[in-house]
């Protein structure tokens, strides 16, 4: 199941989604709360558009032509509802308390293991669960009390993936192919850190531990294969590219950068400057409170605001200065670009003006100016042509990538069912033994017997149970890493357990119960 919390079994609500390992007598889910203006039924799955976020959901050679559609999606997308904003808020899960919102997951009565993504983006909660449907209540039920959010309201922002839908979507995030800027590296870094929340804590458990760590493989080989976060797609952020592309290499992100104007594509720029990995920006703009909202909304980075009075001030200080504003007249003319001060040459001695507005807010002359180079939309339209065949291309073969990945997790999260067999088929023959020796040594009597004689009957029985589950066992341990071999092994664990009649199932289900009751207890 999956949400913009995550549940094994449970339900959340924000912008995300969520997977988890379903081991035997539980299931996996994960739920994504999002706020939209409409939502689509696909296979069962309730999915519903977010006002911040792509989504990228590719089961098959079907499912990546429909991501590789979703990612043509033009930049008005991201910037629908600030209701979307005001519910991701109340949501949002800081990182210090990640550990505790975990331990209160897990202390619900269907959640065995847990899990918390919480960024500026997305809110996603992974579980999981002895039972899909009271999983997800008491999740959502969870959801509501921390939020204040009603359930009701909640439930028409979530939508849920299960077990290989939740894992995939998880993959898919690590990778980057669920973020505004595909393949952007911030996100992986986000993966990595509930990994070692949960390794402080004690909080994750095997499965969603696992999970995790695969994500984290399946984000490196995408990055490291395919080099998806290269190559811009976007006017904004071919202007972020850009401009880092044209400083010096090992001070691009120690740059002074300014933008002004605070609109949506402006927002764009923003995004696109904490994918790269900036940390601060100043923000020139008429009123402040746009410039709040998008503070506010973006958490990784430090915003810096400036009233549009200071603004040419504010352009002395920069390095690279972004323009994005409805002015129908220059704000920047050759005479402006001449009288601000030198930059430095460990910038390279040449102010930047990258200019997306339409008309133009830098004039052309200003490239005349010695010290200065104007980049315009023009010239960005350029880089992101070349660059988004590339780019679809590189989607698809990270979609080959997450398969592989998340076939690797599947056949260890397969390769644990025979676990629960292997100890049952131990315990039946090691009673049978105990029981036949018992009856044994009975009738030969404890006065016909030396201590080293008793012994060597014991170490007979025992040899003799060794060897005949010698084969047996042999043909249940499986490292998950072979399809065939795993089938066939599931197929000798079924066989066994109808042979000998283990009701492993049933077991797992009344051990998993009974660790809930101790745990409530405790």
């Amino acid at each position: 199941m999956m949400a913009s919390t995550t549940s094994a079994t449970a339900a959340a609500a924000a912008f995300g989604a969520a997977a988890t390992a379903k081991p035997r007598g539980s299931s996996s889910s994960a739920i994504c709360p999002r706020v939209s203006t409409g939502g689509r039924r696909r296979s069962g799955v309730v999915r519903c558009d977010a006002g911040v976020e792509t989504q990228v959901q590719a089961v098959a050679k079907a499912a990546s032509i429909a991501a590789l559609e979703q990612f043509k999606i033009s930049a008005d997308r991201y910037m629908k509802e600030r209701s979307s904003i005001a519910m991701r808020e109340k949501l949002a899960i800081a990182e210090e308390l990640w550990p505790r919102a975990i331990q209160e997951l897990t202390s619900l009565n269907h959640i065995e293991e847990a899990a918390v993504l919480s960024t500026c983006n997305r809110m996603e909660i992974y579980v999981v669960a002895l039972s899909w449907n009271r999983g997800i209540r008491e999740v959502i039920d969870w959801m509501s009390k921390k939020s204040g959010i009603p359930a009701s309201e909640l439930r028409e922002h979530l939508f849920m993936l299960r077990d290989s839908d939740a894992t995939r979507h998880l993959f898919e995030v690590s990778a980057g192919l669920d973020s505004l800027v595909l393949g952007e590296g911030q996100i992986l870094a986000q993966v990595k850190q509930v990994v070692r929340s949960g390794q402080n804590s004690g909080g994750l458990g095997k499965n969603i531990d696992r999970m995790f760590k695969d994500a984290i493989t399946a984000g490196k080989r995408v990055r490291c294969e395919t080099n998806i976060s290269s190559g811009a797609v976007s006017v904004s952020s071919a202007a972020v590219e850009l401009a880092l592309m044209k400083l010096p290499k090992t001070e691009a992100l120690s740059a002074s950068m300014l933008l002004i104007g605070a609109g949506k594509m402006g927002k764009l720029v923003v995004k696109h400057l904490i994918a790269k990995g900036c940390k601060k920006v100043v923000v020139v703009n008429r009123s402040v409170e746009r410039v709040d909202a998008i503070r506010e909304e973006m958490k990784d980075i430090e915003i810096v605001y400036r009233p549009l009075s200071e603004m040419y001030e504010a352009a002395s200080e920069a390095d690279v200065v972004f323009t994005s504003t409805a002015s129908e007249s220059p704000l920047f003319t050759k005479e402006h670009a001449e009288a601000l001060p030198p930059i430095s040459d460990t910038m390279g001695g040449v102010r930047l003006f990258v200019d997306i507005s339409v008309p133009r807010n830098v004039s052309a002359c200003v490239s005349e100016v010695s010290s200065a180079r104007v980049y315009n939309v023009d010239d960005l339209k350029e880089v992101v042509e070349a660059n988004k065949e590339d780019r679809l291309r590189k989607a698809m073969e990270a979609q080959t990538i997450i398969t592989e990945e998340l076939k690797r997790f599947e056949a260890w999260r397969d390769s644990l069912e025979t676990v629960p067999t292997i100890k049952k088929l131990r315990s039946y023959a090691d009673r049978i033994r105990a029981s036949e020796l018992e009856k044994c040594l009975q009738k030969i009597g404890d006065d016909n017997l030396t201590k080293k004689m008793r012994r060597a009957v014991e170490e007979l029985s025992t040899g003799i149970v060794n060897k005949l589950l010698h084969g047996p066992l042999q043909h249940l341990r499986c490292d998950g890493s072979d399809s065939r071999t795993l089938d066939e092994t599931l197929e000798n664990m079924h066989a066994l357990n109808r042979m000998f009649s283990l009701d492993t199932e049933k077991a797992i289900i009344e051990q998993k119960i009974k660790a809930k009751v101790e745990k409530t207890q405790n």
